[in-house]
């Protein structure tokens, strides 16, 4: 699962480089973001990339969630139409912050930052 990370002031964001997170990698995506985020910044998932999201891909990302523990926030950022309307659908978009770019999720992550 090609995964990428990069640091920023108030977020680690995580880029996902497949067209695709269904389950013929979702075992792969799960080890490989636990892998890239093991401190304790909150997470920004850049999905910008991603065209297709099954119920495995939607299982992964719930799950590398649920194991950052709960003193760290994951938004998601970019998603396509497709993915999306799966997050809607599920009502994913009730548990995690949904941005339209990467831009606007680093925004609202520095913007609480922005009295300090």
């Amino acid at each position: 699962m090609p995964l990428t990370s990069s640091d920023h002031d108030h977020a680690q964001v995580v880029h996902v480089e497949d067209s695709r997170l269904d389950a013929s990698i979702a075992i792969q995506f799960k080890e490989d973001f636990r892998n890239l985020t093991d401190g304790d910044a909150d997470v920004i998932l850049d999905m910008s990339q991603v065209e297709f999201l099954d119920s495995s891909g939607l299982g992964s990302i719930v799950a590398v969630y649920k194991a950052m523990g709960p003193n760290r926030a994951m938004a998601l950022a970019g998603l396509q139409p497709a993915v999306e309307k799966v997050m809607m659908l599920t009502r994913m978009n009730t548990v995690f912050a949904i941005f339209p770019t990467l831009g606007d999720a680093l925004s609202a992550a520095a913007a609480p930052h922005a009295a300090e």
